[in-house]
């Protein structure tokens, strides 16, 4: 959001609506452009709260009255269904990514599911153009809405080469290798298989970058659990790693794995959308079914059995051609131009 943000306001007035969580640095603001407004909107929760959620309506009506915006583009499930039910189409152009919507959750009932997504049914049939951060979104928009495309997620590649300034690019030894993740730890990450992993290779040093309510469950020796710090602090973590983990059980196209393949890491990943949208496997990283596929792959770097140089490279190449935030802004730049429901 960040670096989308910020491309946006060299061409256009942006006002961030926002809300916080937990783990939202202190300083967020300063990763702003100066020219961005920012605005909090005091009720807007990630769980669903009847009371707050209608409170969190009548201050994002309030806010458009306001600000009179000539484009709205709503992000995550939650902010999709508060902006499509509090904004009329005859306020502004209206677009929504849902980056994953809650009814491909794992971690909620079959009732909650269906209810989700009878309700991502019913706000499809308003003049809002659903943009899916990544192929297999898009998929998932068709059973939802008729108005709908697809913008793949993307980095900012001047500024990964900022955050790693001075840093020293590190050379895989497969004898001490170093493998790490990034997130949130939550059901959706998996935990409980990073920590089975960990187990696997009492040996190898597992670094999760990130903190959550299910620290407890990476019990492994081995993990070092950095909790949460600043942005600049995460990249350079990531940069002395080898071999980026992502176990997700659901995802919409994370944006660490982007920023993991254009360090140059070898990423190997569950078979979820998102993930298997980006990694093609055994070319620039690695896609798995269960455990054993992940101990498998790991192993086989460890013995020098794959051709890892070839796969980092790869990697990198892949993101600075598909998913550079340059030429995605561009394409968001367009589309916003345009202004029409796009099929």
């Amino acid at each position: 959001m960040v670096d989308m943000a910020n491309r946006m306001a060299e061409h256009l007035d942006v006002i961030v609506a926002y809300s916080t969580r937990e783990q939202t640095p202190k300083d967020f603001e300063k990763y702003f452009k100066e020219n961005i407004k920012l605005v909090r909107v005091k009720n807007f929760t990630r769980n669903i709260n009847p009371i707050k959620d209608i409170k969190a309506m009548f201050e994002v009506k309030k806010l458009i009255q306001e600000e009179k915006p000539d484009i709205v583009h709503m992000h995550s499930s939650k902010a999709g269904a508060i902006g499509r039910l509090a904004i009329s189409q005859k306020q502004a152009k209206l677009f929504y990514t849902p980056h994953s919507y809650a009814f491909c959750k794992k971690d909620e009932s079959k009732i909650k599911i269906k209810i989700y997504k009878m309700i991502e049914k019913l706000l499809g049939l308003r003049k809002c153009t659903t943009i899916a951060c990544s192929k297999g979104e898009y998929e998932e928009a068709r059973k939802v809405t008729k108005k709908r495309m697809y913008i793949n997620n993307g980095v900012d590649i001047q500024d990964m080469e900022q955050a790693i300034l001075g840093e020293t690019e590190r050379l895989i030894d497969t004898k001490h290798l170093k493998i790490c993740t990034v997130g949130r730890i939550g059901y959706q990450k998996n935990p409980m298989l990073f920590n089975k992993i960990a187990e696997r290779f009492p040996d190898i040093q597992f670094t999760w970058i990130g903190d959550g309510n299910l620290r407890e469950i990476l019990k492994s020796p081995n993990i070092n659990v950095l909790g949460w710090c600043n942005r600049k602090t995460a990249m350079k973590q990531l940069y002395q790693n080898d071999i980026f983990i992502l176990p997700s059980l659901w995802e919409g196209l994370p944006i660490t794995l982007l920023e993991a393949m254009y360090y140059k890491k070898i990423c190997v990943v569950s078979n979820v959308m998102g993930n298997r949208d980006v990694i093609e496997n055994g070319q620039n990283g690695f896609v798995c079914q269960k455990e054993e596929d992940y101990c498998q792959i790991i192993e086989k770097i460890r013995n020098e059995d794959v051709d890892y140089i070839k796969i980092k490279d790869k990697a990198r190449q892949s993101i600075v051609t598909n998913y550079n935030m340059e030429q995605i802004a561009q394409q968001y730049l367009e589309i916003y131009e345009k202004g029409v429901d796009c099929y």
